[in-house]
């Protein structure tokens, strides 16, 4: 593994409950970001329906509400006490949503517990995926569905830049943090080539059936002079033209344990 990328590490997943980070505010100005993954999930869940379902890493729950549209049953898995803490406000209209603090290295679920499991903005953290596939294969029901959002180092800026340099695209993680905001105690933030995810996907036993490519157009420059409608017309049309080139920043795969 090359030296620029952090080890794996057993550490808690607690870097949320550090100060007051409120992923809630994050969110504000990426209604588009968010509208685009919405339209993500609907697009490969699309005439499916479920039992149950699991947002694993899910924060104070931004999508968890929305799954309720195809599951019976939702449950938010996050690491975080302050998240969870946000989500109980967040989420108080939605009493029948569960909450567990658990890791997505070691889930408190039973095995072949969820029919769903969505996975978003949650691979940046993992340099190393092996426990956590494991782990939803085991989780999975063996005719359930994996949504897996992969924060993507092979999109259209990096593959140019690269291309310039006359370099080729790194297949394992980068760590994308600038070397002043890099602590070793700290767990990582890196992008992924999607090859090599799913690659590590085959190794754990699940196929991907579906890739779509998603934020194709995020930009705050974009943002401001695109109308909102227009942009999500457009992302609408881009998902899937542009996913055999893995052209957006984020790529959602979904998934299913090979048969």
């Amino acid at each position: 593994m090359p030296n620029n990328i952090p080890k794996p590490t057993t550490k808690k997943a607690d870097q949320y409950d550090e100060g007051n980070y409120n992923y809630l505010h994050y969110w504000a100005g990426r209604d588009y970001e968010h509208a685009s993954e919405e339209m993500a999930i609907r697009r490969l869940l699309k005439g499916k329906h479920f039992k149950t379902a699991a947002d694993i890493g899910g924060g104070y729950g931004r999508l968890c509400i929305f799954l309720k549209n195809f599951a019976d049953h939702v449950t938010l898995a996050e690491p975080s006490r302050q998240q969870l803490t946000i989500a109980k406000d967040y989420l108080k209209d939605h009493p029948d949503i569960d909450q567990v603090q658990t890791q997505a290295d070691n889930l408190k679920l039973a095995d072949k517990s969820q029919d769903l499991i969505t996975v978003i903005r949650v691979m940046h953290h993992l340099p190393d995926p092996t426990s956590e596939f494991k782990e939803f294969k085991r989780v999975l029901s063996d005719d359930g569905y994996l949504v897996l959002e992969v924060a993507n180092y092979a999109h259209a800026r990096n593959r140019l830049k690269h291309l310039l340099k006359g370099k080729r695209l790194p297949t394992d993680p980068v760590d994308i943090r600038s070397q002043e905001n890099r602590r070793d105690d700290e767990i990582a933030f890196v992008n992924h080539n999607p090859r090599t995810v799913i690659r590590h996907l085959a190794h754990a036993g699940l196929r991907v059936e579906k890739v779509l490519s998603v934020s194709n157009l995020r930009s705050p420059r974009l943002k401001r002079v695109i109308p909102h409608a227009v942009m999500l017309s457009l992302e609408r049309i881009m998902q899937s033209t542009l996913a055999p080139a893995y052209f957006g920043p984020s790529i959602f795969l979904l998934v299913r344990k090979a048969k």
